[in-house]
């Protein structure tokens, strides 16, 4: 009986314990979301203070050719960009195509250049001079879905998402020119895998733009980074804003959110306070190392929601700087150096107009204070972005980055009236040069200031 009795106890106490976890269990989940994640990813030495530029071959210059556009690399190397991005190089599909050219992202072939961009050896030419110039070069990726008559149509039907009745399908209704690949097949991986491997190895790459990563599986990515650093360390940036991305696979993410911010601030829907919360939640959110890129315009931005001047109005020289004093990698696309404000035709020719423009000696500037000033490097090389209280807190956004003997104080006015305020803080105290006109200025802890419509100023401590 007293053993019967013993046996009883420990049934019960396990009864509870079991009780209580079964109890607990369902919150467990929600507390590890909050939780930070941690990034393993190994950024090339290279990439923490440099820049990146959006090329859009078929439109850059009036033939839109590799080697019509390599002439103008020494012009970048001088604007101050680290990065070069080319939207898809392959060759576009034809079957169900959208206009008469087609979109970048309806891969006919992963293995080969689009004749109208010119040959392989022109590509290659253009990675070398790239890379003799000092700048990296990373190609778009589209890992998603393909042309309706690319090869593997035929030769792996089975790789591909189907209805009902047995037939392709796009991956949304919208994008009627392509065809959504299924990753459930694991053979779809090794060749996706390899076609990645094919440009590294052949053309010496230094990484991939991955279009709408978000709809790949995570883990996909997850392996496909890890292949990839044992050729060379590379460069990768997803299409996606997702923190979670960053864990095993990529570099950099697309500050999207943020984005939208610049264009309702300057709609007078959103304000200063809007742009400080979203920082500090990405703060909480993302990996310290995490890189963000930071944009006004890009190729979707540009064709399909209008160019900046179109969504910023006069904010758009405020909103340019922002994005190279805040924590991230700045973006330009294609044509925003000289001032471009048109939108470019997404299926046809549809060449820039190059013109002499402020923005250029703008971003030059920007661009080149960037890259040298260890405030404002990327990840955790860069220094911490610390509030400056000011007495116009709904639209003036005071800032100070700081790191080892290099410190940038800023101060933007997002509103369309001329503003007079007070800034206090020991942190302003210094001695420092403005920025664009090198005027030497001395702060004292208590300052006046006055910033007119959209206006600015970045102070760089002596």
């Amino acid at each position: 009986m007293e053993l019967k009795f013993l046996n009883f106890n420990k049934f019960l106490k396990r009864y509870i314990l079991l009780l209580i976890f079964a109890l607990i269990l369902p919150v467990i989940p929600q507390e590890r979301d909050s939780l930070k994640i941690s990034s393993s990813v190994k950024h090339p030495e290279w990439s923490y203070n440099k820049t990146i530029y959006e090329v859009n071959i078929r439109q850059f210059t009036p033939e839109g050719t590799f080697k019509a556009f390599q002439a103008h690399l020494p012009d970048l190397k001088e604007l101050g960009v680290g990065i070069i991005w080319l939207m898809p190089i392959n060759p576009i599909g034809e079957k169900n195509r959208k206009g008469s050219l087609g979109s970048y992202y309806s891969v006919k072939d992963y293995l080969d250049v689009n004749p109208d961009f010119g040959t392989k050896e022109d590509f290659k030419d253009l990675v070398d001079k790239t890379h003799k110039l000092g700048m990296y070069i990373i190609i778009d990726w589209v890992a998603n879905h393909t042309s309706w008559d690319n090869n593997l149509t035929v030769e792996h039907p089975d790789w591909f998402t189907k209805d009902s009745l047995g037939n392709f399908v796009p991956p949304n209704a919208d994008w009627s020119d392509v065809i959504d690949l299924n990753y459930d097949n694991k053979e779809l991986w090794h060749y996706m895998t390899d076609a990645l491997k094919y440009w590294l190895k052949e053309f010496n790459i230094d990484g991939y733009r991955c279009d709408v990563a978000g709809m790949v599986p995570v883990v996909f990515w997850n392996q496909v980074r890890t292949e990839l650093d044992q050729i060379k360390p590379v460069f990768m940036l997803a299409e996606v804003e997702s923190p979670k991305h960053h864990e095993n696979a990529f570099d950099m993410t697309y500050a999207w959110e943020i984005h939208k911010i610049f264009n309702d601030i300057a709609k007078g829907k959103n304000n200063a306070h809007d742009i400080n919360n979203y920082l500090k939640k990405e703060k909480e959110e993302y990996p310290e190392s995490a890189f963000r890129m930071r944009f006004t315009s890009n190729h979707d931005e540009n064709s399909w929601n209008g160019t900046e001047f179109e969504r910023l109005g006069d904010a758009a020289e405020i909103f340019a700087a922002l994005t190279v004093v805040i924590p991230g990698m700045p973006l330009i696309y294609n044509g925003q150096e000289a001032g471009m404000n048109k939108r470019l035709d997404f299926f046809e020719r549809d060449p820039i107009v190059w013109k002499e423009s402020k923005f250029r000696e703008l971003y030059s500037k920007l661009f080149h204070l960037k890259v040298n000033n260890k405030a404002l490097f990327n990840g955790e090389r860069g220094g911490e972005l610390i509030n400056i209280p000011n007495t116009q807190y709904d639209v003036v956004y005071s800032i100070v980055r700081e790191k080892e003997d290099d410190k940038v104080f800023a101060l933007f006015n997002f509103s369309g009236k001329e503003v007079s305020f007070e800034l206090n803080s020991p942190i302003i105290k210094g001695e420092y040069s403005d920025f664009f006109t090198n005027e030497k200025v001395a702060f004292m802890e208590t300052e006046n200031m006055n910033l007119e419509p959209w206006g600015y100023k970045i102070f760089v401590e002596e």
